[in-house]
């Protein structure tokens, strides 16, 4: 995973998915544990509003990508599958970095 993004529509979506895949991970492995082997539900109160608040800046890079790269319905579809499964925009990160390299030798011509 190369966390170098640029800064275009594609860069913030591969930003967002990283932050918004690292929360869903420590809220599902971290947090939730923590509520019900400990009992203290704080963690997930604060982690899951953080969480939150990724995964909607996360829809909003998904729909600038999608509009402003003009993706097939699928492959928005397939992206937004991708962040409801844990570790699912660690792997869709690489597609996206590869149309992202795609993006930036295309803009340089």
């Amino acid at each position: 995973m190369n966390l170098s993004f640029s800064n275009s529509a594609i860069g913030r979506l591969r930003m967002a998915g990283i932050a918004e895949g690292f929360s869903f991970v420590i809220l599902l492995f971290i947090a939730m544990p923590l509520k019900y082997i400990a009992g203290d539900p704080r963690l997930v109160l604060y982690v899951g509003w953080v969480h939150g608040v990724l995964f909607m800046l996360f829809i909003l890079a998904l729909i600038t990508v999608k509009i402003t790269l003009e993706w097939k319905p699928w492959k928005t579809t397939l992206s937004f599958l991708a962040s409801l499964v844990p570790f699912g925009t660690f792997i869709m990160d690489r597609n996206w970095q590869k149309e992202e390299q795609q993006w930036i030798a295309d803009s340089e011509k």
